[in-house]
């Protein structure tokens, strides 16, 4: 199958810090993941783990049980899907560093985000999280350390102390710190190779890299999601890396989340441009430097930020980019096997993404996701700014003041009653559809997101327009001087 990728490795992303699946899902969608030309999983628990000890209290409220950890595990092999475990390690560490009990561990105390790297304890913290994660992973080839965006590095007190010693730099602090815990991961885990985000060290002078130790203990991971990536650049930074010493590299694309943090349906084009490139970036360097690609599919921008795609949603462009990447285009056949594998009569990768109903599990969602984010704003809208009766006899003015002519009511209402039916029941369906798939709380929050603002805007033009319409009790006051 994977004769004409230069990808020998090709992980998809699970990001599980927003919206993560039920078991019960995935056991349906890795058979998918599997035939569309998928042979691992990049799963970043975050605090879907099921942490113990002291480390307990990061535990989501639905997070995976050890069981169904496990159960995650072998539905995987079941599909020939390789797990990567990913623990971040250094930066987006807000899931760890929210909690008071780990808050002095903060580089700067205002900022969850990113690790002191100072503190003894804070390398005896990762290493629990990496020791528990790799229990329940025996056996892993890789794990991934994150430490990618570690922003605010070198501004905390103890860093800023040791940053004005001699010949200190911040490269050396991030370095240091990489170093500390690859070197864990391999004494620990002697099976395991630490994969690592590029992003900290693209700048990082050659030379300094190369002495480093670092290239001799983790593998990298170049990231970028543009549709536009630089092919020259990538390919120039490649050679960089391989000579400071990094043995194997690895790509990484999006097929989701990376194209606007409240982003609701994925733009398909863009993200098959991505691949594209990347397939480019991989033909112009040296056979095999690059030996595997993540498909990332990010669910938030960071631990704190709303959901983008929902996971169902992003398949269609996740099944279009995995066969882009297996057959080195995306002409009218390979665009048809995506058809054919989704059930979908016709995918238009042009806009945001087809309407039609799909066959692969979850294509409800993506149908009816489709329907509210293209469709339920627009129409309240129509009614509330466009409908010439509410913009002229049923203004805010007139609804502050419980004003309308009563003639007025019989040629709003109907509408606005027709419109809330219409979309309650869609709403209604799509509940339902997301409890399927996912835990409440996250269901809860993609409503209200997404569907609320705008349904209490229909329903509120309702109640302003029956309290209006209501029988008013007769004046007690002075009647007003009307001239």
């Amino acid at each position: 199958m994977s004769g004409s990728t230069p990808f020998k490795m090709r992980l998809v992303h699970l990001d599980l810090k927003g919206a993560p699946p039920k078991v019960s899902y995935l056991s349906e969608i890795f058979p998918l993941f599997h035939d569309l030309g998928a042979n691992g999983l990049l799963i970043e628990y975050e605090d879907m783990f099921p942490y113990e000890g002291h480390l307990q209290l990061l535990r989501a409220k639905h997070a995976y049980s050890p069981s169904e950890v496990k159960e995650i595990l072998h539905l995987a092999r079941q599909s020939e899907l390789e797990v990567v475990p990913l623990v971040q390690t250094f930066g987006h560490m807000e899931f760890v560093l929210k909690h008071a009990a780990f808050a002095h561990l903060r580089e700067v105390a205002l900022f969850p985000n990113t690790l002191n790297p100072h503190e003894a304890e804070s390398l005896a913290l990762v290493g629990a999280m990496i020791d528990q994660v790799l229990g329940l992973h025996g056996g892993s080839p890789w794990l991934h350390i994150g430490c990618d965006e570690v922003y605010h590095l070198g501004e905390g007190a103890a860093s800023r102390r040791w940053l004005e010693q001699e010949q200190h730099s911040k490269a050396q602090l991030c370095l240091s710190h990489v170093r500390a815990v690859a070197s864990h991961v391999l004494a620990r885990h002697p099976g395991t190779t630490p994969l690592l985000w590029d992003d900290m060290l693209r700048d990082i002078p050659k030379d300094q890299l190369a002495v480093s130790g670092v290239p001799q203990l983790v593998e990298l991971v170049l990231w970028d999601y543009r549709a536009d990536l630089d092919i020259h650049d990538k390919v120039l930074l490649m050679e960089k890396y391989r000579e400071c010493g990094f043995p194997r590299l690895w790509a990484a694309s999006a097929f989701k989340g990376a194209t606007g943090a409240s982003q609701a349906l994925p733009p398909i084009e863009h993200h098959l441009r991505n691949h594209a490139q990347w397939l480019q970036v991989a033909g112009s360097g040296p056979a095999d430097t690059l030996q595997g690609i993540v498909l990332t599919g990010w669910q938030r921008y960071d631990h704190f930020s709303v959901l983008c795609e929902l996971l169902p949603v992003g398949i269609p462009s996740l099944a279009a980019c995995l066969q882009l990447l297996l057959h080195g285009e995306f002409a009218d056949y390979v665009k048809s096997r995506v058809e054919s594998f989704l059930g979908i009569s016709s995918l238009d990768i042009t806009d945001s993404v087809s309407e039609g109903a799909g066959s692969f599990p979850g294509s409800s969602i993506l149908a009816l996701v489709t329907q509210v984010s293209l469709h339920l704003r627009s129409s309240v809208d129509a009614l509330l700014e466009g409908n010439r009766y509410v913009t002229g006899w049923f203004s805010p003015y007139h609804r502050r003041r419980n004003l309308i002519h009563p003639v007025m009511v019989q040629h709003i209402q109907p509408e606005a009653l027709s419109l809330l039916a219409r979309w309650s029941s869609l709403v209604q369906e799509l509940e339902a559809a997301l409890q399927l798939v996912f835990y409440p709380d996250a269901v809860e929050e993609w409503l209200e997101e997404n569907v609320l603002p705008s349904m209490q805007r229909l329903q509120g033009l309702l109640q302003d327009l029956s309290q209006a319409a209501a029988p008013q009790p007769p004046s007690t006051g002075p009647t007003p001087d009307t001239g």
